[in-house]
This record gives C-alpha cells, structure tokens and sequence, in this order.
C-alpha cells in the first residue's frame, strides 16, 4: 500500500511535529494500523490515542494508495472515539 502526502498534510504535519513531535512514520503508522477507523462522508478519519488526546488522520483510498488529505491531534477525545456498542 502506497502512502501519498498532500500539500496541506505536509503543511499540518509540520505544525504538530513542532507542537508535540509527531513524526511522519507515527502518522504513516495511524493509517496503516489505526486503533480506530471511521467513515465521515467520502473519506475515512484513522485514530490512535496518543497522550491525552487523539491523532485523527484524514485519508482517502484511490486503488492501492492512501492520500493523506489532513491530520490533526485534539484533547476532545469524547467528541471523536466512538466506544464500541455491546
């Protein structure tokens, strides 16, 4: 599986490399094995708790390539982790 970077992921990777040290192989890694993966709309979000808060990476699946389209971390992590239902 190939892992394709945007423009803009780039740009939001630098940022939270320099906020919290996020590195593009932990990013890589979210994508390839998320603790929880998500449909919203036309793209998939991957999660990993990560400290205190949730990586969320943003990515569409185009054959045998995943885009990265965004990635962010937040603290709300109750907004996004959805706990599985018994």
């Amino acid at each position: 599986m190939q892992i394709v970077w945007t423009k803009h992921a780039e740009e939001r990777h630098q940022q939270w490399e320099e906020r919290l040290g996020i590195t593009r192989e932990e990013v890589e890694m979210v994508i390839s094995s998320p603790q929880q993966l998500m449909m919203e709309g036309n793209v998939l979000v991957a999660h990993s708790q990560r400290g205190k808060g949730l990586l969320r990476v943003v990515f569409v699946e185009i054959g045998n390539t995943k885009r990265i389209l965004t990635l962010y971390w937040t603290n709300q992590v109750k907004r996004y982790w959805q706990e599985e239902s018994k």
